[in-house]
């Protein structure tokens, strides 16, 4: 068999292995396998190969890695929407405290509001949760 015909042997199972468990790295990995295969046909050593194929998946890995933390930053749980489904709600502040918090009944619980940073002045009116601290609601004026 040929030492390209392994290479993209092992691409594909990457590839279906990928389809099996959703982990999107390991599409990397196949593009890095399917670069040895490439430099198998080109006729490169089997140090060339796989040189060619870490090169090429590791710079995949890094760059997708690179890619998706700039894209989506990673938001600490207490502001993330997908752990926390209070954030993005809208809540109603009939006073607020010269401290700068109030107290609101929000599902049928009693919390305490504060404004998050940057945000002025503290009048009554709707605001929206911004993240979520033990039993303290950040909030920001509605709209914003």
């Amino acid at each position: 068999m040929a030492e390209s015909t392994v290479w993209w042997l092992l691409a594909g199972g990457a590839v279906a292995l990928e389809l099996l468990t959703g982990t999107f790295f390991l599409l990397m990995l196949a593009v890095g396998l399917a670069a040895g295969a490439l430099a198998a046909h080109a006729g490169a050593g089997l140090a060339g190969q796989f040189l060619a194929a870490a090169i090429v998946g590791g710079g995949a890995i890094v760059l997708w890695q690179r890619w998706r933390l700039k894209r989506l930053g990673s938001p600490s749980a207490r502001a993330n929407r997908d752990v926390n489904l209070d954030i993005g709600q809208v809540v109603t502040v009939p006073h607020w405290e010269p401290d700068g918090t109030a107290r609101i009944r929000y599902r049928g619980a009693d919390w305490t509001v504060q404004l998050q940073t940057g945000h002025q002045p503290q009048t009554p009116g709707t605001y929206q949760i911004v993240a979520v601290e033990g039993s303290r609601l950040l909030v920001r004026p509605s709209g914003h």
